[in-house]
């Protein structure tokens, strides 16, 4: 079983984050520059939220809010849902799918890590898929 810890590893631990009286569009510029679905909230280094598409979505576009003014404090979710370096990849699918989240942060002793997205889980999933299919094969193809 892979663990979250070895998944960063190999994807990278990069975290981009914002601060929370950074606006909405800072936000929407630094995902898009870095091609991701979230960023997190930071004040100095203690995380204090997450910002992700979903929120700017329904929290500033659905309800007319404009992104050049209105401050991510405003918006983010404070509520975050932790995993830890140690978890398997099937228990962060299992809690993002339950928690109906696409972003999970790592934290270990009190710190940031990384970022996992459900699409890095996917990801992992297949890569795993594929490799035991390879193995099946070679097997089959062995005299």
């Amino acid at each position: 079983m892979t663990t979250l810890r070895q998944l960063l590893n190999e994807k990278g631990s990069d975290v981009y984050a914002v601060n929370p009286d950074n606006t909405v569009l800072d936000a929407i510029q630094e995902m898009a520059d870095k091609s991701v679905g979230a960023v997190m909230v930071l004040d100095g280094d203690d995380p204090v939220g997450i910002f992700t598409e979903r929120l700017y979505a329904r929290g500033v576009f659905l309800q007319g809010r404009a992104s050049p003014t209105t401050k991510i404090r405003d918006v983010m979710a404070t509520r975050v849902i932790y995993a830890e370096p140690e978890q398997s990849v099937e228990e962060c699918m299992a809690l993002m799918t339950k928690k109906k989240v696409r972003h999970v942060p790592v934290m270990e002793d009190g710190r940031l890590i990384g970022l996992i997205s459900i699409g890095d889980l996917v990801k992992n999933k297949i890569a795993d898929q594929e490799y035991a299919i390879e193995q099946l094969e070679q097997y089959i193809r062995t005299p």
